[in-house]
């Protein structure tokens, strides 16, 4: 279990059940994401804050992990081959990479429809939609949607190859995501489209920004496979 100081806390912030946030995560700090009650689904999309072209890729961070979820030990591959995220703390040990988050049809197949026109602030937000949304704020577009992590979210697959919701975690599961490289980190915490409540109920998101400073021997994800060593090289070659 990662500890640290309040002095090493820069800020703290409750995202709300269905909202966004994004935040420029510098290299070197962490962002801690703590599942407040409990069943929370935190949908994320990561950028090279200095070149939004590179972003995470979801096959290339499976594929050199031999792996088709993440947890403590795991990072997040840029298209380019390099690291933008570590997982240098995980209690939950498991998030998904192979499914996507709600969408405008998925929400009204499944809870109906609450426009915001009637229903203001209560009406029903969308996945897909709060992140483009987000990412709009940066000049991005619909083009620039990719894979999205969705964190306190397991999936896993039976022996039919079928896709089953796994209940999701208990009040105070947490992530540690350290930059290995300037990045934008955008989030969404609507409810998982697989979901298995019926009710329209999206969670609260703890976002806690940290300096952590794992150097590259200390991180566990160095150690995990030979390719991630690879990774952290390619990585610390970007800013030479």
């Amino acid at each position: 279990m990662n500890t640290f100081s309040d002095d090493a806390i820069k800020f703290e912030k409750i995202i709300p059940g269905g909202w966004n946030f994004s935040h420029h995560l510098k290299k070197g700090n962490s962002l801690r994401l703590t599942d407040i009650e409990g069943g929370v689904n935190a949908s994320a999309l990561i950028f090279n804050s200095a070149d939004f072209s590179e972003r995470y890729n979801m096959a290339d961070t499976l594929k050199a992990q031999y792996t088709s979820y993440l947890t403590k030990g795991h990072v997040l591959y840029s298209d380019m081959g390099r690291i933008l995220l570590s997982v240098i703390d995980d209690t939950c040990g498991w998030h998904d990479t192979m499914t996507a988050c709600s969408t405008p049809e998925s929400n009204k197949q499944k809870y109906g429809v609450k426009n915001y026109q009637e229903f203001r602030n209560a009406y029903y937000r969308d996945g897909f939609t709060s992140l483009l949304t987000e990412v709009s704020k940066y000049g991005m577009s619909l083009r620039d949607m990719h894979s999205q992590v969705n964190l306190f979210t397991q999936i896993n697959v039976n022996n039919e190859g079928g896709l089953i919701f796994k209940a999701q975690n208990k009040p105070g599961a947490y992530i540690d995501l350290q930059a290995e490289m300037d990045c934008l980190v955008v989030l969404n915490t609507c409810p998982h489209p697989m979901d298995t409540n019926p009710i329209y109920e999206p969670k609260p998101l703890k976002v806690t920004l940290w300096e952590s400073y794992y150097e590259m021997e200390e991180n566990p994800c160095f150690y995990t496979r030979e390719e991630n060593k690879r990774g952290f090289t390619n990585t610390i070659n970007y800013y030479k």
